[in-house]
């Protein structure tokens, strides 16, 4: 059956960050994700986490300067001593709040450098953080984006992102599967899922158009999550959706849908 993550940064934005761990946890929700934590103290977070009887499911290694436009640095050349020094705090965060998955964005691509470069230092760079986490008891992910809501983004098919993982070589690296972002991008969803379910870490849900929620849009999500019951998905699955009229009036498609 479907374990849902309520993602923080996108759901229950009606009241402020730190009120929203309760807000989900009433809701039925058993485990959370958001973008980033490194605004708040560990120990708060942690904190609010086991107040409210919640598991960490994921959050997102640094990922540079995100109000301005940044999107993950990890293809920039001119930024590698920042990315591992980056990959050191989340590590230090995600196990304060026995978090055993780390995403990680990998940015828009740099007009600069050749695109064997960029490939160079993004190889690199997922290698020593995949050992890292490895060490800590942490998974990597990397996770494509679609261009339309990102333009530019290095990283926006399955397969550019099953080859990368190929190209790095580790055996903890694994592939964050956002249904929204790849509905865009390619459709497939169904053949793509059951074609790598072994190699998927994470998921994340949202509709198309409008990235709402499941049951506004084109993707039949009854399906997919029958699909996912029959081949054995065990990991969460990330409501990273923009309520469509508040977040607690739309919850309804989780009984309604899975």
């Amino acid at each position: 059956m479907a374990r849902f993550s309520a993602n923080l940064t996108m759901l229950f934005n009606e009241v402020p960050f730190p009120a929203r761990f309760r807000e989900a946890a009433q809701a039925g929700f058993s485990a959370v994700e958001y973008t980033f934590p490194y605004r708040y103290p560990k120990l708060l977070l942690a904190d609010l986490l086991q107040e409210n009887g919640l598991s960490q499911a994921l959050f997102n290694l640094p990922a540079g300067d995100w109000e301005g436009g940044e999107r993950g640095i990890a293809c920039l050349p001119d930024r590698v001593t920042e990315f591992r020094v980056g990959v050191g705090e989340a590590i230090a965060y995600a196990t304060a709040l026995r978090c055993t998955k780390l995403n990680c964005l990998i940015g828009i691509t740099p007009s600069g450098p050749s695109l064997s470069e960029v490939r160079q230092v993004l190889v690199a760079n997922l290698r020593f953080a995949a050992e890292l986490l490895r060490e800590a008891g942490i998974q990597l992910m990397v996770e494509p984006i679609n261009t339309f809501d990102t333009p530019g983004f290095y990283l926006n098919r399955s397969r550019q992102a099953l080859e990368l993982m190929d190209e790095v070589g580790s055996d903890n690296l694994y592939l964050q599967y956002d249904v929204y972002h790849m509905q865009r991008m390619e459709g497939e969803l169904a053949r793509t899922i059951r074609d790598n379910i072994n190699r998927i870490g994470h998921m994340q849900i949202a509709d198309n158009p409008g990235r709402h929620e499941p049951g506004t849009g084109e993707i039949c999500y009854p399906f997919l999550f029958r699909l996912l019951d029959q081949i054995g998905y065990q990991g969460w699955i990330g409501c990273e959706y923009r309520p469509k009229e508040g977040t607690r009036g739309g919850l309804h498609w989780i009984e309604d849908l899975s």
